[in-house]
């Protein structure tokens, strides 16, 4: 079961998550992976591996070894997004927040963050729906 280590600040209204990336420093180390998809194939950091799937090209088919890394790194994203449907099981994170003082969206996102990682250490052998 996954727990959340890293969070960015939040950003309100319709900001790409690009920009957001670009802007935010990640304390990654030398040698680490960074598992991302097609959004961001710009976005690199230094020393860092970036795992994502290939992209089809026109008019042929992948391989069946592109293929089934596409398949590898899809079951890890899979896991991802079900932590991300944890985190939204509070209903403040999802719908719109009319709380305007400094800092309390980053601090409602990393409550509702800490309630996931709290549920994954309270159960850790029952799977996530």
């Amino acid at each position: 079961m996954l727990v959340i280590l890293l969070l960015s600040a939040t950003h309100g209204g319709r900001v790409h998550d690009l920009r957001i990336a670009e802007a935010t420093p990640y304390p990654l180390p030398a040698g680490s992976g960074l598992l991302q998809d097609l959004g961001f194939l710009s976005f690199t950091l230094p020393e860092v591996a970036i795992l994502m799937p290939t992209k089809k090209p026109r008019g042929t088919e992948l391989s069946l070894e592109q293929e089934r890394a596409n398949q590898a790194l899809h079951q890890r994203r899979l896991r991802i997004e079900h932590v991300n449907s944890s985190v939204k099981r509070c209903r403040i994170v999802k719908d719109r927040i009319r709380l305007w003082k400094e800092g309390v969206r980053d601090l409602v996102m990393e409550l509702c963050c800490a309630l996931h990682n709290f549920r994954v250490r309270l159960n850790p052998w029952q799977p996530m729906i």
